[in-house]
Parts: structure tokens; C-alpha cells; sequence
């Protein structure tokens, strides 16, 4: 059977496989079904330095092409997961990438302060999509100097590998990946949600503006991860409408180090245990000793 296991930032994960953040709860939600330790690596929900209360209902919304989502970051925070969840995952000795956001850049690097170094931890995963709020509510991730700026000064306080998730509301999200890495961000998740709304015609309302995701995401995505994984020499995690074992061996081919699943959970939980067999079975019929050898494998072209 072909290898699948991934070295990622001096880790070995038992393959590439993750969940996106805010797509498991705190992980012992889906337990009744398979327990987390499945995963090459576990992502958290968004974190904060104190626990936010997120937005009002309603807070998904189905669409044809996908699945509109407006939680508002609501979230337990940093402290209170550490405390109550995160020795879960250690007695799971299941590796952890804590997802982790602010609204202002004293919250990221007082998130990045509070998140200690452990054997279990294996990055720190920045989302930049939230709103800077000294600056009106652009988000930090649209430009190139604000990235900059921001992964250099988290930078100096932490130890953590650090992954920078960004969206793809920009111009050209390869400038925005070369700030990252020349900041020095170790490596980065592409990408997150497409802003999005829907209209009631009936009621003549907008109930839900929110992030796109699924199947629509998916060829946005990829060209952000066959892109910038030419552009810049760190691991890339992609992330976008992956709904089976297909998508996913499409993101490693275009030059993803490992995968993350979100919007196809929801549609059946076990999604994610699937695409880990059907990769393994993938490599065994392929002739693939081992999964790095499909990685990038389209840069070949």
C-alpha cells in the first residue's frame, strides 16, 4: 500500500489529511462517529483572547453551489480550550494546528503570546480574512504591506511554525503569499471563504451575508495553490470545496503539502475517513510508493 504519512514542520502526521477550522467544533463532536486521532492533524476553531460571542442567526445558509456561513468567529478562547479541550488531544496524541484570529494586531500577537510551545502543537494557523478595525474594517489580508507587517511582528513572539491563511478577496494573491513569506511565515493555508450573500425574494431581504464554500471554492483555490506554491519555497495546506478523494489528489498534484476538508463534512461526516482510504488505495493502484510523490506533481508539466 502506498505511504501517506507527511513530515510537516518537523511533525510526522499519519497522513495529509485535516479538517478546516470551525469544521469539527472542538473535536470531540464527531467522536460518536470517528474519533479524531483519524486526522493527520486536527484544526481548531478560530480562537481569540477572549471567548466572542459571534453573530446572530441565522448563521448557515445552503445554497446550490455550496454553503454560506456567518458564524462571527464565536469561539471559547484561548485559554478556556487549553484548559478544557487540548488534553484531550493529547491523550488522542493527535497533533493540533490552533487557528487563531484578531481585530486588531496587538490581538494577534497577544493570541501568538498565550499559545505555548508543546510537542503536540504543530503551527499556529493565522487568519487574516477578520477586519482591521483601526483601519475601518479592511481585512488584514488584502494587502500586501499589512501581511508584511503583521507576520513579522507575530513572528518575534512565538516559536510555533507559523501559517498564514489567506483570503481570496485580493488582486493577486501570489504578491500577497511573497509578503507573507518574506516576513517569514513558515508556510500557509490557501484559501479561506469567498465573501457572499443571499436575497429572500420573498420577503425583499438579504438574511445572510457570510463565506462561500464548496464545490464553487474548489477551482479558485487551486489555481491559488498550483500559483503560489511556484512562487514561494514553504508548505502550502489547501482548503476549498474538497468533497472526495479526487479534489483532494488534485490539490496535492497542484503542489499542496496536505489537504484540509470542511463544507463536505456537513454533507456526510465521513468524508474525511474516506479520502484518507481512498488516497491510500489511490497510491497502491497507481504505483505510488508514497504520497510526496504526487505533490507538485503538475509543476512538471
Amino acid at each position: 500500500m502506498g505511504n501517506i504519512p507527511l513530515e510537516l514542520f518537523g511533525k510526522t502526521l499519519k497522513n495529509p489529511v485535516m479538517n478546516a477550522s470551525g469544521t469539527l467544533g472542538y473535536g470531540k463532536e464527531i467522536e460518536p462517529l470517528w474519533g479524531v486521532e483519524t486526522l493527520g492533524c486536527y484544526v481548531t476553531k478560530g480562537l481569540s483572547m477572549k471567548p466572542h460571542h459571534g453573530n446572530p442567526l441565522p448563521r448557515i445558509w445552503e445554497e446550490k453551489c455550496g454553503m454560506i456561513n456567518s458564524i462571527g468567529l464565536q469561539n471559547i478562547g484561548i485559554e478556556r480550550f487549553f484548559r478544557e479541550y487540548f488534553p484531550f488531544f493529547k491523550r488522542k496524541k493527535t497533533p493540533v494546528i490552533v487557528n487563531f484570529f484578531g481585530f486588531t494586531e496587538d490581538e494577534y500577537i497577544g493570541c501568538a503570546e498565550m499559545i505555548k510551545p508543546d510537542k503536540q502543537i504543530v503551527a499556529l494557523e493565522m487568519n487574516l480574512s477578520c477586519p482591521n478595525i483601526k483601519k475601518g474594517g479592511i481585512g488584514f489580508g488584502k494587502e500586501a504591506e499589512t501581511v508584511y507587517e503583521i507576520v513579522k511582528n507575530v513572528k518575534t513572539v512565538t516559536k510555533i511554525p507559523l501559517l498564514a491563511k489567506l483570503t481570496p478577496e485580493v488582486k493577486n494573491i501570489v504578491e500577497i503569499a511573497v509578503a507573507a513569506f518574506e516576513a517569514g511565515v513558515d508556510g500557509l493555508t490557501l484559501i479561506n471563504t469567498i465573501p457572499a450573500a443571499v436575497v429572500d425574494v420573498n420577503k425583499r431581504t438579504v438574511p445572510i451575508k457570510g463565506g462561500l464554500s464548496g464545490p464553487i471554492a474548489r477551482s479558485v483555490a487551486l489555481r491559488a495553490v498550483y500559483e503560489c506554491s511556484k512562487a514561494v519555497p514553504i508548505p502550502i495546506i489547501g482548503v476549498g470545496g474538497i468533497m472526495d478523494v479526487r479534489d483532494a489528489l488534485a490539490f496535492l498534484m497542484a503542489g499542496a503539502q496536505a489537504v484540509q476538508v470542511g463544507t463536505a463534512t456537513f454533507l456526510d461526516p465521513y468524508t474525511i475517513p474516506k479520502i484518507i482510504m481512498e488516497l491510500r488505495e489511490y497510491l497502491d493502484v497507481n504505483n505510488y510508493a508514497d504520497v510526496k510523490n504526487i505533490i507538485g506533481i503538475t509543476h512538471d508539466q
